[in-house]
Protein backbone atom coordinates (compact mmCIF):
# COMPACT_ATOMS: atom_id res chain seq x y z
CA UNK A 1 0.00 0.00 0.00
CA UNK A 2 1.07 3.51 -0.63
CA UNK A 3 1.84 5.26 2.47
CA UNK A 4 3.65 8.30 1.24
CA UNK A 5 0.11 10.34 1.22
CA UNK A 6 0.06 10.08 5.07
CA UNK A 7 3.07 11.86 5.48
CA UNK A 8 3.16 15.31 6.76
CA UNK A 9 5.14 17.60 3.58
CA UNK A 10 4.40 20.77 4.95
CA UNK A 11 6.93 22.56 8.01
CA UNK A 12 3.74 23.14 9.86
CA UNK A 13 2.00 19.06 9.27
CA UNK A 14 5.44 18.02 9.67
CA UNK A 15 5.25 19.95 13.37
CA UNK A 16 1.88 19.32 14.60
CA UNK A 17 2.72 15.83 14.15
CA UNK A 18 5.60 16.14 16.34
CA UNK A 19 3.61 18.35 18.62
CA UNK A 20 0.69 15.24 18.97
CA UNK A 21 3.52 12.34 19.40
CA UNK A 22 6.08 14.20 22.13
CA UNK A 23 4.33 17.70 23.50
CA UNK A 24 3.18 18.42 27.23
CA UNK A 25 -0.92 19.09 27.12
CA UNK A 26 -0.02 22.97 27.52
CA UNK A 27 2.00 23.02 24.16
CA UNK A 28 -0.14 20.91 22.29
CA UNK A 29 -3.40 23.25 23.62
CA UNK A 30 -0.56 26.27 22.50
CA UNK A 31 0.07 24.71 19.03
CA UNK A 32 -3.72 24.26 18.45
CA UNK A 33 -4.02 28.03 19.45
CA UNK A 34 -2.07 29.50 16.95
CA UNK A 35 -1.99 27.40 14.33
CA UNK A 36 -5.59 25.51 14.22
CA UNK A 37 -7.75 28.02 15.01
CA UNK A 38 -8.03 26.94 18.53
CA UNK A 39 -9.33 28.41 21.99
CA UNK A 40 -7.66 30.57 24.39
CA UNK A 41 -9.53 28.95 27.05
CA UNK A 42 -8.00 25.38 26.63
CA UNK A 43 -4.54 26.85 26.52
CA UNK A 44 -5.21 29.06 29.81
CA UNK A 45 -6.44 26.24 31.84
CA UNK A 46 -3.59 23.95 31.08
CA UNK A 47 -1.49 26.58 32.24
CA UNK A 48 -3.12 26.81 35.39
CA UNK A 49 -2.20 22.91 36.28
CA UNK A 50 1.61 24.80 36.88
CA UNK A 51 -0.11 27.90 39.29
CA UNK A 52 0.85 27.53 42.97
CA UNK A 53 -0.52 28.50 46.12
CA UNK A 54 1.58 31.18 46.60
CA UNK A 55 -0.11 32.73 42.78
CA UNK A 56 3.45 31.79 41.10
CA UNK A 57 3.98 29.17 38.77
CA UNK A 58 6.06 26.08 39.30
CA UNK A 59 6.01 22.22 38.55
CA UNK A 60 8.34 22.54 35.88
CA UNK A 61 6.42 24.65 33.65
CA UNK A 62 10.02 26.07 32.39
CA UNK A 63 11.12 22.89 32.12
CA UNK A 64 15.08 23.06 32.68
CA UNK A 65 13.61 23.87 36.51
CA UNK A 66 12.37 20.49 38.18
CA UNK A 67 10.12 20.28 40.97
CA UNK A 68 6.92 21.82 42.10
CA UNK A 69 8.30 25.12 44.00
CA UNK A 70 7.87 28.26 42.09
CA UNK A 71 10.42 30.25 40.35
CA UNK A 72 10.93 33.66 38.53
CA UNK A 73 11.79 31.90 35.62
CA UNK A 74 8.59 30.04 35.84
CA UNK A 75 6.50 33.36 36.29
CA UNK A 76 8.62 35.00 32.68
CA UNK A 77 7.34 31.61 31.29
CA UNK A 78 3.72 31.57 32.08
CA UNK A 79 3.50 35.41 30.98
CA UNK A 80 4.36 34.60 27.58
CA UNK A 81 2.14 31.78 26.84
CA UNK A 82 -0.54 34.16 28.92
CA UNK A 83 0.76 37.63 26.12
CA UNK A 84 0.89 35.15 23.24
CA UNK A 85 -3.37 34.36 23.97
CA UNK A 86 -4.16 38.07 25.11
CA UNK A 87 -4.76 36.90 28.63
CA UNK A 88 -1.82 38.60 30.53
CA UNK A 89 -3.59 40.82 32.70
CA UNK A 90 -7.05 40.36 35.35
CA UNK A 91 -6.83 38.19 38.81
CA UNK A 92 -4.10 36.12 37.21
CA UNK A 93 -1.96 39.32 36.78
CA UNK A 94 -2.57 40.40 40.05
CA UNK A 95 -2.23 36.91 42.06
CA UNK A 96 1.23 36.41 39.96
CA UNK A 97 2.32 40.51 40.91
CA UNK A 98 1.69 39.42 44.57
CA UNK A 99 4.15 36.50 44.12
CA UNK A 100 6.72 38.63 43.00
CA UNK A 101 6.74 41.03 45.99
CA UNK A 102 7.28 38.33 47.81
CA UNK A 103 10.08 37.22 46.43
CA UNK A 104 11.89 40.66 45.80
CA UNK A 105 15.51 41.52 46.79
CA UNK A 106 16.34 44.62 48.49
CA UNK A 107 16.76 46.44 45.29
CA UNK A 108 13.65 45.61 43.73
CA UNK A 109 14.25 43.27 41.67
CA UNK A 110 13.68 39.57 41.30
CA UNK A 111 15.96 37.51 41.99
CA UNK A 112 18.27 35.16 39.82
CA UNK A 113 17.57 31.64 42.44
CA UNK A 114 14.76 31.94 44.73
CA UNK A 115 15.62 29.61 47.52
CA UNK A 116 13.49 26.39 47.61
CA UNK A 117 11.77 24.97 50.72
CA UNK A 118 13.58 22.82 52.73
CA UNK A 119 13.27 19.46 51.58
CA UNK A 120 11.68 19.91 48.29
CA UNK A 121 13.29 17.75 44.81
CA UNK A 122 15.12 19.89 42.46
CA UNK A 123 17.92 18.75 39.64
CA UNK A 124 21.33 17.82 40.73
CA UNK A 125 24.34 19.37 39.28
CA UNK A 126 22.91 22.72 38.56
CA UNK A 127 22.92 26.30 40.37
CA UNK A 128 19.54 25.28 42.00
CA UNK A 129 21.24 22.19 43.57
CA UNK A 130 21.99 24.18 46.94
CA UNK A 131 19.01 26.20 47.57
CA UNK A 132 20.39 29.11 46.39
CA UNK A 133 21.52 32.36 48.71
CA UNK A 134 19.53 33.13 51.81
CA UNK A 135 17.05 35.76 51.47
CA UNK A 136 19.08 38.95 52.56
CA UNK A 137 22.52 38.45 50.46
CA UNK A 138 20.45 38.09 46.96
CA UNK A 139 20.59 40.68 44.61
CA UNK A 140 18.20 41.41 41.71
CA UNK A 141 19.20 40.26 38.24
CA UNK A 142 18.13 41.23 34.37
CA UNK A 143 18.23 37.92 33.05
CA UNK A 144 14.63 37.26 35.84
CA UNK A 145 13.26 40.37 36.47
CA UNK A 146 13.82 42.18 32.20
CA UNK A 147 11.10 39.78 31.09
CA UNK A 148 8.74 39.78 33.55
CA UNK A 149 8.85 43.70 33.38
CA UNK A 150 8.69 44.11 29.72
CA UNK A 151 5.72 41.50 29.41
CA UNK A 152 3.34 43.19 32.27
CA UNK A 153 4.57 46.72 30.34
CA UNK A 154 3.20 45.80 27.33
CA UNK A 155 0.05 44.33 28.52
CA UNK A 156 -0.72 47.63 30.61
CA UNK A 157 -0.52 45.53 33.87
CA UNK A 158 0.48 48.26 36.74
CA UNK A 159 0.48 47.13 40.02
CA UNK A 160 2.59 48.80 42.31
CA UNK A 161 5.74 45.98 42.19
CA UNK A 162 6.48 47.46 38.89
CA UNK A 163 7.11 51.01 40.11
CA UNK A 164 11.34 49.55 41.45
CA UNK A 165 11.44 46.78 39.27
CA UNK A 166 11.36 48.67 36.08
CA UNK A 167 13.97 51.62 37.71
CA UNK A 168 15.93 48.19 38.12
CA UNK A 169 15.84 47.16 34.70
CA UNK A 170 16.69 50.71 33.19
CA UNK A 171 19.92 50.67 35.31
CA UNK A 172 20.62 47.25 34.91
CA UNK A 173 20.32 47.95 30.98
CA UNK A 174 22.29 51.07 30.70
CA UNK A 175 25.19 49.48 33.00
CA UNK A 176 24.79 46.33 30.12
CA UNK A 177 25.78 49.32 27.34
CA UNK A 178 29.50 49.54 29.48
CA UNK A 179 29.98 46.07 30.34
CA UNK A 180 33.09 44.50 28.22
CA UNK A 181 31.53 41.51 27.28
CA UNK A 182 27.84 40.86 28.05
CA UNK A 183 26.05 37.48 28.09
CA UNK A 184 23.78 36.08 25.28
CA UNK A 185 21.42 35.85 27.12
CA UNK A 186 21.75 39.50 29.00
CA UNK A 187 20.95 40.70 25.56
CA UNK A 188 17.99 38.46 25.27
CA UNK A 189 16.43 39.84 28.94
CA UNK A 190 17.47 43.50 27.77
CA UNK A 191 15.93 43.04 24.65
CA UNK A 192 12.96 41.58 26.67
CA UNK A 193 12.58 44.11 28.79
CA UNK A 194 12.60 46.83 26.02
CA UNK A 195 10.24 45.48 23.98
CA UNK A 196 7.62 46.49 26.51
CA UNK A 197 9.15 49.51 28.76
CA UNK A 198 6.30 52.55 28.42
CA UNK A 199 8.69 55.17 28.05
CA UNK A 200 9.11 54.21 24.08
CA UNK A 201 12.00 56.89 23.18
CA UNK A 202 13.88 56.04 25.91
CA UNK A 203 13.43 52.42 25.36
CA UNK A 204 14.34 52.66 21.36
CA UNK A 205 17.93 54.81 22.24
CA UNK A 206 18.69 52.67 24.87
CA UNK A 207 18.22 49.40 22.73
CA UNK A 208 20.36 51.93 20.01
CA UNK A 209 23.32 51.96 21.75
CA UNK A 210 23.05 48.53 23.13
CA UNK A 211 22.57 47.28 19.38
CA UNK A 212 25.74 49.29 18.22
CA UNK A 213 27.73 47.24 20.99
CA UNK A 214 26.15 44.09 20.34
CA UNK A 215 27.16 44.32 16.49
CA UNK A 216 30.75 46.09 17.66
CA UNK A 217 31.50 42.70 19.84
CA UNK A 218 30.21 40.29 17.54
CA UNK A 219 27.53 39.02 20.19
CA UNK A 220 25.16 37.65 17.22
CA UNK A 221 25.73 34.96 14.88
CA UNK A 222 25.41 37.19 11.79
CA UNK A 223 26.50 34.01 9.44
CA UNK A 224 24.84 30.96 11.58
CA UNK A 225 26.37 28.65 9.07
CA UNK A 226 29.59 29.79 10.32
CA UNK A 227 29.12 30.30 13.66
CA UNK A 228 30.89 27.32 15.14
CA UNK A 229 33.72 28.75 13.40
CA UNK A 230 33.98 31.18 15.30
CA UNK A 231 35.49 31.58 18.65
CA UNK A 232 32.75 33.00 21.37
CA UNK A 233 33.02 36.35 22.28
CA UNK A 234 35.42 36.44 25.93
CA UNK A 235 33.41 35.28 28.86
CA UNK A 236 31.10 33.16 27.01
CA UNK A 237 30.80 29.26 27.00
CA UNK A 238 31.82 27.21 24.07
CA UNK A 239 29.18 26.63 21.53
CA UNK A 240 26.81 29.29 23.00
CA UNK A 241 25.82 31.61 20.09
CA UNK A 242 22.55 33.70 19.51
CA UNK A 243 21.03 33.94 16.24
CA UNK A 244 19.64 36.84 15.09
CA UNK A 245 16.36 35.47 14.96
CA UNK A 246 16.60 34.76 18.58
CA UNK A 247 17.64 38.64 19.43
CA UNK A 248 14.49 39.46 17.13
CA UNK A 249 11.93 36.90 16.52
CA UNK A 250 9.60 39.21 15.66
CA UNK A 251 9.91 42.73 12.96
CA UNK A 252 8.83 44.72 16.00
CA UNK A 253 11.22 43.54 18.06
CA UNK A 254 13.19 46.95 19.63
CA UNK A 255 16.24 44.66 18.15
CA UNK A 256 14.91 44.40 14.53
CA UNK A 257 16.69 47.36 13.64
CA UNK A 258 20.22 46.42 14.44
CA UNK A 259 20.59 44.16 11.99
CA UNK A 260 20.42 44.38 7.67
CA UNK A 261 17.36 42.72 5.94
CA UNK A 262 20.33 40.08 4.39
CA UNK A 263 21.14 39.49 7.51
CA UNK A 264 17.26 38.79 9.11
CA UNK A 265 16.90 36.69 5.95
CA UNK A 266 20.08 34.66 6.19
CA UNK A 267 19.19 33.96 9.89
CA UNK A 268 15.38 32.98 9.24
CA UNK A 269 16.53 30.78 6.49
CA UNK A 270 18.84 28.99 8.88
CA UNK A 271 15.78 28.60 11.18
CA UNK A 272 13.71 27.07 8.53
CA UNK A 273 16.40 24.85 7.32
CA UNK A 274 16.88 23.21 11.32
CA UNK A 275 13.19 21.43 10.84
CA UNK A 276 14.52 17.89 12.06
CA UNK A 277 13.27 14.94 10.34
CA UNK A 278 10.85 14.27 13.08
CA UNK A 279 8.96 17.68 12.24
CA UNK A 280 10.30 19.19 15.65
CA UNK A 281 13.50 22.10 15.80
CA UNK A 282 16.66 21.56 18.07
CA UNK A 283 17.75 21.94 21.44
CA UNK A 284 20.60 24.48 21.07
CA UNK A 285 21.52 24.16 24.71
CA UNK A 286 22.10 21.75 27.63
CA UNK A 287 20.07 20.70 29.98
CA UNK A 288 20.20 19.99 33.91
CA UNK A 289 17.69 16.82 34.22
CA UNK A 290 16.46 13.84 31.63
CA UNK A 291 13.38 15.08 30.97
CA UNK A 292 13.63 18.91 30.41
CA UNK A 293 15.28 18.39 26.59
CA UNK A 294 12.24 16.13 25.57
CA UNK A 295 9.92 18.52 27.39
CA UNK A 296 11.61 21.96 26.07
CA UNK A 297 11.92 20.67 22.49
CA UNK A 298 7.99 21.20 21.66
CA UNK A 299 8.53 24.72 23.12
CA UNK A 300 11.55 25.40 20.90
CA UNK A 301 9.48 24.26 18.11
CA UNK A 302 6.34 26.56 18.63
CA UNK A 303 8.69 29.59 19.27
CA UNK A 304 10.39 28.94 15.53
CA UNK A 305 6.80 28.62 14.02
CA UNK A 306 5.80 31.86 15.22
CA UNK A 307 8.92 33.65 14.30
CA UNK A 308 8.73 32.38 11.05
CA UNK A 309 4.83 33.05 10.69
CA UNK A 310 5.72 36.77 12.07
CA UNK A 311 8.20 37.03 9.47
CA UNK A 312 5.41 36.38 6.40
CA UNK A 313 7.46 32.70 5.80
CA UNK A 314 5.14 30.16 4.52
CA UNK A 315 4.33 27.26 6.48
Amino acid sequence: MDRSAAVPSSPLARAEQFVWLTARVLEQRRFAYHFLGGGADPVETALTAYLGDDGGYGHALEPDLRGPHSRPQHAAHALRVLDGIGRCGGRRAEGLCRYLTEITTPDGALPAHHPAPPGAPMASGGPMASGGPAAEDRAGDLLTTGPVVGLLHRNDVWHAWLFRATDFCWAAVAALEERAAPRAEEILAAVAFLGGAPDRPRALAAAERLGRRVRKQRLVALDPEAAQDTPPPQGHPPGRRIFVHEVAPTPGSPARAWFTDAEVERSLDFLADSQCEDGGWPLRRSTRAPGAALESRPIVTIEALLTLRAYGRAL
